[in-house]
């Protein structure tokens, strides 16, 4: 027996509608790339993403087709998130990060139709154009006087005068909601990117999930600052639970220095933000040098990368709480996140920060477990690690074009990390499956050496790769960046470790560097410095 309950496809535009029938004046609020702050408010962006739509179907786009995007975070991107999928076509956001060549083998690969991009990334489009052998359209996000009158790019239209030539009076389709909705290619560290392929259904289940109070605790009371990227993995999902929720949003555009995200911070009284560990590593570095303080920003999610405790006690002191999460594009990417439960509340800060350093447990939605080699599931004593295996409903089932090549086990998605997990929950990355370090046929986590060295008063930023050793067969070298103006040796710095990690994890030797290579998404390139030292001779 079935139950009596309507049946109403989950749809991306029904979070837009939503909040421009009941959020209707609640302001978008986005530091354009022409260099001033657009402010409108979520009817504004229902109306302007309808007549996006209705640009689409006067270029005669079927569903399904795929339309690019390379662009920075702005109500413009916001609006090509709905005006794309929200009329059966499939959003696909490319990460401008890329090198030239990547980005026109991904638009490829994708079959990318429409190709949408913001002026500062002209040059790379120009560069790309000729190589992109299906797009038959380019759109420039901008007013059509800023057009160059001789781009050298086919069919190059303005965005502002394209969908202006429209009257928003639109009425949004309803279809299956396993339709793809988006599209968001991996970085590609090994191999070829892969593009993992979102639905409504998985896209708005994800939204619910992002929301939640021991997720990032989204209300309408909330001002947002989003400077995880629109161009991956949709922004954590902002895009979606802001609307659902009918928070203000705030879009940084392309001024992601730490100067630049503060002022703004302040300016629009942001009171939570979203980001990767190098981002805020800029924000807080820019109030300690100025002298400065946080007067509305209450939490911040991080994620991308794990986040050092120092980060977690450092916005701790600024009176900021951090949530700590973990995903990947192929799950949305929502895992896990950091929030304690109440037999913690009690709790020391001191006796706090370890739990809150781990990742964190599981939303609804996402289940886990940790297997050996042979795939036998291990316990969750906090201590066993092994490999971490997810699924659920936002998760990824196969590879776009790879619908053939298998890559479950038994329903679950190997994630390529390596974890524990407490008795409580908590899921506590201990490496990737190709960054752990094994010496003498024991594991070392290089996360927890980063951990450490970047707790250092005189350390920016701090990468732990594996070298080879005659007898250990590998062990840990550490690379580090000093903060501007304080000096650390070698023997200070190891010396530090003691106490803090068991003697034979510390690291060898310690290299010093004016900068560590950050990939396109603002993680450490940890394949370039073990190219880089590969041959590093380690002391006697």
């Amino acid at each position: 027996m079935l139950g009596l309950m309507q049946d109403e496809p989950l749809l991306i535009w029904r979070f837009l509608e939503h909040a421009a029938r009941h959020h209707g004046n609640v302001e978008m609020v986005s530091r354009r790339v022409e260099g001033d702050i657009h402010r409108y408010t979520y009817r504004d962006a229902l109306i302007r993403s309808k007549k996006l739509a209705q640009a689409f179907d006067a270029l005669g786009l079927a569903q399904g087709d795929r339309v690019a995007t390379l662009a920075w975070n702005g109500y413009r991107h916001f609006e090509l998130y709905y005006g794309v999928s929200g009329s059966g076509r499939v959003v696909h956001t490319i990460n401008p990060r890329l090198k030239p060549e990547q980005v026109a083998w991904i638009a490829n690969d994708a079959e990318d139709r429409v190709f949408c991009f913001d002026m500062t990334f002209l040059p790379l489009v120009k560069a790309i154009a000729p190589h992109c052998k299906t797009v038959r359209h380019w759109v420039a996000l901008c007013e059509a006087e800023a057009l160059p009158e001789d781009s050298g790019i086919p069919n190059l239209l303005s965005y502002e005068a394209w969908i202006g030539a429209q009257d928003g009076h639109y009425t949004w389709p309803v279809f299956d909601e396993r339709l793809a909705a988006g599209l968001c290619y991996t970085s590609g560290t090994t191999g070829d990117p892969k593009g993992v392929l979102y639905s409504h259904r998985s896209t708005t289940l994800h939204a619910y999930a992002g929301a939640l109070p021991d997720s990032t605790f989204l209300s309408a009371r909330d001002c947002i600052l989003p400077v995880v990227p629109m161009f991956h993995v949709n922004a954590w999902g902002v895009p979606y639970s802001a609307p659902m929720m009918g928070a203000k949003v705030v879009w940084p555009g392309a001024a992601l220095d730490g100067k630049s995200v503060y002022e703004l911070m302040e300016s629009e009284r942001v009171t939570c933000a979203a980001g990767v560990p190098t981002v805020w590593l800029g924000l807080l570095n820019h109030l300690a040098s100025e002298g400065k303080k946080f007067t509305s920003l209450r939490r911040t999610s991080v994620g991308g990368s794990a986040c050092p405790p120092a980060m977690i006690d450092a916005f701790h002191k600024l009176g900021v709480d951090v949530l700590h999460g973990w995903g990947m594009t192929e799950m949305s990417p929502l895992g896990t996140v950091g929030a304690l439960r109440e037999k913690h509340a009690s709790l020391s800060w001191e006796e706090k920060l370890p739990i809150l350093a781990k990742q964190g447990r599981a939303v609804f939605g996402v289940d886990m477990k940790i297997v050996d080699p042979a795939g036998k599931e291990l316990p969750w004593d906090g201590k066993t690690s092994g490999d971490l295996l997810v699924r659920g409903p936002w998760i990824i089932s196969s590879y776009f074009k790879k619908e053939h090549e298998p890559l479950l086990i038994d329903g679950w998605f190997h994630t390529g990390d390596v974890a524990t997990i407490d008795d409580d929950g908590f899921l506590q990355i201990t490496d990737r499956s190709k960054d752990v370090i094994k010496s003498g046929g024991e594991w070392i986590s290089s996360i927890d050496v980063e951990n450490i060295a970047m707790a250092h008063p005189a350390v920016a930023m701090a990468a732990c790769i594996a070298v080879p050793h005659p007898k250990w067969d590998e062990r840990p070298l550490l690379v580090a960046v000093k903060k501007s103006g304080v000096e650390v040796d070698r023997e200070q710095l190891l010396a530090f470790f003691a106490g803090k990690l068991a003697k034979w994890q510390i690291p060898d030797d310690v290299v010093f560097v004016e900068a560590i290579p950050l990939g396109a998404t603002g993680k450490m390139q940890k394949s370039v410095l073990r190219e880089r030292f590969k041959d590093h001779r380690l002391p006697a």
